[in-house]
């Protein structure tokens, strides 16, 4: 990270009074958030003079025989000013980043401190303590009050042990019945288009946080409690969840800082794709040297292992099947092969099945440039630490997928940290799938690449929720938080009427251009494709297209979008820039300027949805043409359909390249 400018503005010391009240503002003045303390602290958000959203009884209560969170004495306050360019390590969505703020720093005599940094983007806020003994931490106090009009977006699951893979559900506040649990991100939506993010950063050595319904306009936050005993039976997908838990959600060092807690404010769709509150707001990188670090476009075997064709071998999980993926993964350019589900016999992660040979695979990768990555359950890595690790590092193994965790309480965030810091020194990269959502990990542990904690391509093996509309609501609401491995740019393709969940042979929602323009708009420097490369073979136009997109990018920017209905987001990389076009079930036409573009004139080269591409969804032409920057492209969607499109200046070698 290079940092530019921070200015430590003043201090001041307070009396303590009966109720103290303070204001913070955004750089440009744009956002204001009152703050009243009196026996807790309550918070009030403003953009100009309207009222976005009201926080009341923010605090943690601690364990009886040292809680610092007991009174509200004032001791002094600390404001400071910050400006500063950030690079991350792993350009996801730009190559800089403003971190731009104003902090006011409250702190308490009893030894704990809040602080709230606003942005031009939002407000966040953060407890401290500075104590010599451990707490425990019984729960943690903050409820959201909304006002009528305001509506909801987000993820229920009927108890903490969870998947994150439940539909987004859209209510009144008031609708969201008393008990019920929403996981983070939580978005809100305003009368006027205004729109709220609830999200969490730096959340480290304790739980998530959960928000919980009351059936009035109004929720609480909730964390799920530190386990008691973890299931030690049955099924090893299910093996480590919880059964019984402790009356407390965390037990704590006495001096540490707690996640901060984000309540992002956009004022259009766009503003909420380019926030970047919670990378800013997490650690900054822990890792000395992260040239090993490479992103990649990922083939995988789950499902493509059972729909090889047109071979001189068995298909399956054996040495011939992987060699064949690492053939195609040269010929174009993609980084990764991984293992799925079924390397391994049962709970043994030191072993293969018989007719893999993971050495003789392992160096072939090597000799052809592609690296090897493993899937493993996470309670079996967990009982074979050292050795897997070791193991892993003998064979060769450059990442791992790790899945099935199904839960955010204090121990599971610690083991997600403690993978991210071990595979770092084994210098492999990491997938968590079965996962919650990002929550900053990826900017300390930058080869955390990308994670879960939504509905994929996957679903359409069983249920019909991966559909348009969904994929209109991803680039809103769970891409906010960070990389999302969704596995785009299916080469079976379906409209509405002829889809049908199938297994192991699953084809997705929407047209060939849709499923294509996937791999533009929903943002993943691991970028999966779900397909057997005898499909992609077969496909070789389209193939060839993606293989030319990056995965890493200098800069995004949302260009017409409407959450749920249609998204055109467009992406850079050096002077060339990638475009992709969805719409939901609706027909649309869509008048695109270029005066994103600087002054001069572009080649465009194009997958768009076909005459027939209504009826028969594979239907696309492929399309090249010259134009000038600040001329309006048509772009016409088919239902379910899409565009995505490579631009690049005329005077450009016009060589494809995927410029990672």
């Amino acid at each position: 990270m290079k940092k530019y400018l921070i200015l430590v503005m003043s201090v001041f010391i307070n009396l303590p009074v009966s109720s103290q009240k303070y204001e913070i503002r955004s750089p440009d003045g744009s956002l204001t958030a009152g703050i009243e303390i009196s026996n807790g602290i309550d918070l009030s958000i403003f953009k100009g003079s309207l009222p976005v959203l009201k926080l009341e009884n923010i605090g943690l209560v601690a364990s009886d025989s040292e809680n610092p969170f007991s009174e509200f004495k004032v001791q002094k306050t600390v404001r400071r000013r910050v400006n500063e360019v950030v690079r991350p390590e792993i350009r996801e969505k730009a190559s800089e980043l403003i971190n731009s703020y104003n902090e006011l720093e409250i702190r308490f005599r009893s030894k704990f401190a809040v602080t709230f940094r606003m942005f031009d983007e939002g407000l966040a806020y953060r407890f401290s303590t500075s104590l010599k003994n451990e707490l425990t931490i019984y729960r943690e106090n903050l409820e959201l009050c909304f006002e009528d009009g305001d509506s909801v977006r987000f993820q229920s699951s009927g108890t903490f042990n969870s998947a994150y893979e439940t539909p987004y559900e859209h209510e009144k506040p008031a609708g969201i019945g008393d008990g019920k649990l929403c996981n983070l991100p939580f978005l809100v939506e305003k009368k006027d288009g205004t729109f709220i993010m609830v999200t969490e950063a730096d959340l480290y050595n304790y739980p998530g946080l959960w928000l919980k319904g009351t059936g009035q306009p109004r929720l609480s936050a909730v964390n799920p409690p530190c386990p008691k005993t973890l299931t030690a039976t049955g099924s090893p997908y299910n093996l480590g969840q919880v059964e019984e838990a402790y009356g407390y959600i965390a037990r704590v060092a006495g001096t540490r800082n707690f996640p901060w807690r984000i309540f992002a404010v956009a004022g259009d769709e766009a503003e909420l794709v380019s926030n970047n509150m919670t990378y800013l707001l997490a650690s900054p990188c822990a890792i000395s040297d992260v040239s090993w670090i490479k992103p990649g476009v990922v083939m995988f075997d789950w499902w493509a292992k059972h729909n090889i064709y047109g071979v001189g071998f068995r298909s399956g999980i054996n040495t011939e099947t992987a060699r064949y993926f690492i053939d195609f993964c040269a010929k174009h350019g993609f980084r990764y092969f991984l293992f799925d589900d079924g390397w391994s016999p049962g709970e043994d992660l030191l072993k293969t099945v018989p007719g893999l040979d993971i050495r003789e695979v392992t160096a072939y990768g090597r000799e052809k440039g592609v690296d090897i990555m493993l899937w493993v359950i996470w309670h079996t890595l967990g009982m074979q630490w050292d050795e897997a690790f070791n193991q892993f590092e003998k064979w060769g193994i450059k990442g791992i997928k790790v899945d099935f965790m199904n839960r955010d309480d204090q121990p599971m965030i610690e083991f997600y940290e403690a993978v991210a810091a071990e595979a770092a020194k084994r210098k492999m990269v990491v997938d968590f799938h079965g996962a919650c959502k990002p929550d900053g990990l990826r900017r300390k542990y930058p080869n955390v690449l990308t994670r879960e904690a939504l509905i994929e391509f996957e679903f359409n093996g069983w249920t019909s929720y991966d559909d348009p509309v969904h994929h209109n609501l991803l680039p809103y609401i769970r891409m906010f938080t960070g990389p999302m491995d969704y596995i785009p740019a299916t080469m079976r393709n379906s409209t509405r009427e002829n889809f049908r969940p199938v297994g192991d042979y699953p084809m997705g929602q929407g047209t060939r251009a849709h499923a294509m323009a996937l791999f533009v708009i929903l943002n993943s420097p691991m970028t999966m494709l779900p397909d057997s490369p005898s499909d992609y073979y077969r496909e070789q136009e389209c193939t060839g297209f993606l293989a030319g997109i990056p995965v890493v990018w200098d800069e995004t920017r949302l260009l017409e979008g409407k959450i749920g209905k249609y998204t055109v987001l467009a992406r850079r990389s050096g002077r060339e820039w990638y475009l992709g076009a969805i719409t939901d079930w609706d027909k649309r036409t869509i008048s695109l300027k270029t005066d994103f573009l600087e002054p001069g004139r572009y080649w465009l080269e194009a997958v768009e949805d076909g005459i027939n591409a209504d009826k028969r969804a594979e239907d696309y032409i492929k399309v090249r043409k010259e134009f000038q920057a600040g001329d309006s492209l048509v772009v016409n969607l088919a239902p379910g359909g899409g565009w995505v499109a490579r631009i690049m200046p005329v005077n450009q070698n016009t060589a494809s390249g995927r410029g990672n």
